[in-house]
């Protein structure tokens, strides 16, 4: 490396452009999910597509998508000047879902773009099937909502958002955020060409990708080389019922990894297929799961790391098939990885997990309003470790983009009853797995729910003896207090003032054998209520 001091000093700071960025986008925006969950996304990119930096709060599912599509947002608008700003949302380019748009800024150097600052949000509502973009039982991607593909942001097309949008104003807000993330990041990105000339910020950002490469190819070269299968179930489509669909993969390590999901089964007419980038960006976390935490994340990371997604799979989906629910087909790819690797590498071991569960609530007519949001089951139990309650192995979001109970309350007409972990969710074993949550809606006004779940059918399974976690699932808890349970994916259920919501997460599964746990651990989880009997465990 050249100057190594440099290299770090320049990723630091272009880490920092980009973290600034998505603070900007989370201050400006206007909608609830954004404001009061963080949820935004920024990084910095070359011409030419290496993922040059991320934000810190910026996911590995949101940065795979803006570098994937960069390369179609040149390919489409060749002639960029300075001051342009560009949007897409194109899932079957780069893109995750119509919701999702994606802004980018060129960076000029010597009349040519040099670099882009882009960022990303789930705006709140693009139209489709239900509000805020969910539209779990949609058979083609013109049911979830206005599709976008790389075009200049102007006037015309924020008219054309407006006019698609069940709240113009808040799309606008957040899309103006968008744009201002940008700029802050350009700006910042100038001053860095500024300071170091064009040629010694190049020179830097080549040495740490090349830095984070050699770490990365080092790190996998240490896990036991080999080829391993594994396969994960999708509990159904929402359409059949009756049908579950397989993810399958074979994991081939080395300093150059392949992940292989040949035989995965096929895109269907439903919201469980996802997007490329998603996919990709399943598989490079879990990956990373099992490699040294501490090496940077950036297009070093990714080199040494080769996927491989059959089009037209359930990974790989094609126009019209809907990518919509793409959490569930991604987060089946993880699991199978995790699965796979903990093959490879027992004594790192992690038993399947409760996964997110995302729903939305929303006005049954004008004037509207919307609140979307998840919650996470329990973790699976690690070797050595239990599972973590409520917290999810996640990816996409973290927990702290779950908006705070005032917040909703002050900005919807519902009252949040209670949030809660259910005692006995964690699958026992050896190590127990983390709880799932219980959380209660009661709604003021007429509303419609939408959600969008699986591992509530199929649990997660519990591992070397491990005992399966406990699946959660959506209600509808009527007047009378009586509670009927809904499917996992269901659209624009209509509940009435005075009816309540409820949501119940998945456990995480057990790993080891039960009866093998010590019993002043089996009394400690009795004494703080995480169970409720020993016999599990006798």
């Amino acid at each position: 490396m050249r100057d190594a001091l440099t290299a770090e000093v320049l990723r630091n700071a272009l880490v920092v452009a980009a973290e600034e960025a998505s603070i900007v986008v989370v201050r400006s925006a206007y909608s609830t999910f954004i404001v009061e969950g963080s949820d935004a996304s920024a990084a910095i990119l070359s011409a030419d597509g290496r993922l040059i930096a991320q934000s810190m709060a910026t996911t590995l599912m949101n940065s795979m998508a803006l570098k994937i599509a960069l390369p179609e947002v040149l390919a489409d608008i060749p002639d960029m000047r300075p001051g342009e700003v560009y949007v897409t949302n194109d899932a079957y380019r780069g893109g995750v879902h119509t919701n999702d748009l994606l802004v980018y800024r060129p960076v000029f150097i010597d009349d040519a773009p040099a670099y882009f600052t882009a960022t990303m949000i789930h705006v709140s509502d693009l139209g489709g099937l239900s509000a805020g973009g969910m539209a779990p039982l949609a058979t083609d991607i013109f049911l979830e909502g206005l599709q976008l593909p790389p075009v200049r942001l102007d006037a015309t097309v924020e008219a054309i958002l407006r006019a698609n949008s069940r709240t113009p104003d808040k799309v606008m807000g957040d899309v103006r955020a968008l744009v201002a993330g940008t700029a802050v990041a350009a700006q910042r990105l100038t001053d860095l060409i500024e300071e170091y000339g064009a040629a010694g910020l190049a020179a830097g950002i080549d040495d740490y990708l090349a830095y984070t490469e050699a770490r990365t190819r080092a790190a996998l070269a240490e896990l036991p080389p080999g080829t391993y299968t594994a396969t994960y179930e999708i509990d159904d489509d929402g359409i059949n019922l009756e049908k579950s669909h397989t993810i399958r993969v074979a994991v081939t390590l080395g300093q150059e990894t392949l992940v292989d999901f040949t035989g995965t089964d096929p895109q269907v007419p439903a919201a469980i297929n996802a997007s490329a980038s998603q996919s990709m960006a399943a598989a490079v976390f879990a990956v990373r799961c099992f490699i040294d935490p501490t090496i940077a994340m950036n297009e070093g990371c990714l080199s040494p790391i080769t996927v491989h997604l059959p089009e037209g799979s359930l990974l790989n989906a094609r126009s019209p098939y809907p990518c919509g629910g793409r959490f569930v087909p991604i987060y089946a790819a993880m699991e199978a990885i995790f699965q796979a690797m903990s093959d490879a590498i027992p004594s790192r071991a992690i038993a399947p997990s409760g996964i997110l569960q995302p729903f939305s609530i929303a006005a049954v007519g004008a004037p509207y309003w919307i609140h979307l949001s998840y919650d996470f089951g329990g973790v699976g139990a690690r070797q050595g470790l239990d599972g973590p309650d409520a917290t999810g192995v996640h990816f996409g979001i973290g927990r702290n983009s779950i908006p705070q109970v005032e917040p909703i309350e002050t900005r919807c007409p519902l009252v949040v009853e209670s949030i809660e972990v259910i005692p006995d969710s964690g699958g026992p074993g050896r190590f127990r797995g983390g709880l799932g949550t219980r959380t209660v809606y009661r709604f003021q006004a007429d509303c419609h729910v939408t959600t969008r779940g699986d591992r509530l059918r199929q649990p997660p399974p519990g591992r070397d003896g491990g005992l399966p976690g406990r699946p959660g699932g959506f209600f509808r808890r009527h007047r009378d207090g009586t509670v009927e349970r809904l499917p996992s994916k269901v659209n624009n259920a209509l509940f009435q003032a005075g009816e309540a919501f409820i949501v119940e997460t998945t456990g995480g599964a057990g790993l080891g054998i039960p009866s093998d746990r010590p019993r002043p651990e089996v009394e400690a989880d009795l004494r703080a209520g995480k169970i409720t009997t020993p016999t599990p465990y006798t």
